[in-house]
């Protein structure tokens, strides 16, 4: 555990059974996820305490939400698990469901009460796991085999809270009949919101004012996860900014040498707020257009900006051999 950026570190006693809180705790990765906590705050007007993985723009979106007066309690950063704060709480809002933390976590500690948060177009492939229609693994990825012994353990321990009535699962997402049917027979409840929260709020963050062109382009991680040439993207980025100066927010693992062939683009802007798109871009809602590559961001986007004059065009890249990225 550490402090950092003004949070406190919980007082943790050295012996003896941890004492319970009543405060859930909020176990997140991204800032996504700590937004969502902030929603279910809001939401249900209960406090929450913060476990927060200690990464730059995590430690800013948390102190961006504070200043906004989101309801977090007791706020501390960690790397690993946070065992002993996990310990002291009944109720774990959890932001990554596939993660092999939380699955020796909540197979070791068996919390009382679950509910999960988003955590991108995961949340679907999360919802499809616990229901069943695929296995309980990250997508796309080899895991290691003791992560994949203790993903029967795990969803054993979710569905024990799902037939006790105390799971939940807290989205922006639609779920669709099918995944919310399936859910309704584990006992899983759903609760939709669309960051009221965060709508309210966001006008008073500075970043609001930090993007002033009428079209946006959001920059992707595809280049260095190896989904898409950096020649292509550049394109893609050139072609989305033909005819209008374009403010260019930049995804947070981004390598530098794309971000400076981005910015070297005729009447493109590289703004580097260090924050996520959603707490950039809900606070100035005035016309403009929102260019991204197919990604979960366009929908929680639509989201934020629902009423508003902001248009989020999802425009994919198609190579001259008709192949579509």
């Amino acid at each position: 555990m550490s402090e950092r950026f003004g949070w406190n570190r919980p007082s943790l006693a050295t012996g003896g059974p941890m004492p319970h809180d009543d405060a859930p705790l909020a176990w997140v990765e991204s800032p996504l996820q700590m937004i969502g906590a902030a929603e279910w705050a809001a939401a249900h007007r209960t406090r929450v305490d913060l476990a927060a993985r200690l990464a730059p723009q995590v430690e800013k979106t948390a102190g961006v939400l504070n200043r906004l007066d989101a309801l977090f309690g007791e706020q501390a950063g960690y790397y690993g698990i946070p065992w002993r704060t996990l310990r002291r709480h009944d109720h774990w809002l959890v932001g990554d469901g596939f993660s092999g933390q939380f699955r020796l976590a909540v197979t070791v500690l068996r919390p009382r009460r679950l509910t999960f948060l988003d955590d991108g177009l995961a949340t679907l492939d999360f919802v499809d796991a616990i229901a069943g229609a695929r296995p309980l693994t990250r997508p796309g990825v080899a895991e290691r085999a003791v992560a994949r012994r203790l993903a029967p353990l795990a969803l054993d321990a979710i569905r024990l809270r799902a037939v006790a009535g105390d799971a939940r699962i807290f989205t922006t997402f639609d779920l669709g009949e099918g995944r919310a049917g399936r859910l309704r027979d584990l006992g899983v409840r759903v609760q939709l919101h669309a960051f009221e929260w965060l709508r309210a709020a966001a006008a008073r963050t500075p970043a609001a004012a930090a993007v002033r062109e009428d079209r946006v382009i959001l920059g992707s991680a595809r280049v260095v996860d190896r989904h898409m040439p950096r020649t292509e993207y550049l394109q893609w980025v050139r072609d989305s900014a033909r005819g209008a100066d374009t403010a260019y927010l930049p995804h947070r693992r981004e390598e530098e040498d794309v971000l400076a062939a981005v910015a070297a683009l005729p009447r493109v802007r590289v703004v580097r707020t260090g924050l996520p798109i959603e707490l950039v871009l809900a606070g100035r809602r005035v016309p403009r257009e929102i260019v991204t590559l197919p990604t979960s961001a366009a929908t929680t986007l639509r989201r934020v900006l629902e009423g508003s004059p902001v248009v989020v065009r999802e425009r994919p890249f198609v190579t001259p051999e008709g192949a579509v990225r």
